[in-house]
């Protein structure tokens, strides 16, 4: 977790912050891994419909309209909206993949 080896001289205070503020980081990074999971149970169930009914793995406009909701929330959660569309971007990649996985399975 955190390395505070050769940090004697370090205020113990700034350590227990050190420490506190990585064992958050670590929190939301335990959540951020298990919303990615639940997405992707979601977007799983997205591609053995499109496969069952032979509809392309991937939908531009969709991804496009996601893509403008992403950065507008990213805007007003003060993230970076160009950080929040590379994010995006590279999950629909991930996703596309998939749906390409299923429909050949499906052929």
């Amino acid at each position: 977790m955190s390395d505070t080896s050769g940090t004697s001289a370090i205020d113990p205070n700034v350590i227990a912050e050190l420490t506190r503020l990585r064992e958050s980081i670590d929190n939301i990074d335990a959540a951020v891994v298990y919303m990615l999971a639940e997405r992707f149970k979601c977007t799983q169930q997205v591609g053995i419909l499109k496969a069952e009914h032979q509809l392309p793995p991937a939908d531009p406009a969709r991804e496009a309209r996601q893509i403008a909701r992403l950065r507008e929330l990213a805007e007003s959660a003060k993230l970076d909206p160009a950080f929040a569309e590379k994010l995006l971007n590279f999950i629909i990649a991930e996703v596309i993949r998939h749906h390409e996985t299923i429909a050949d399975g499906a052929r």
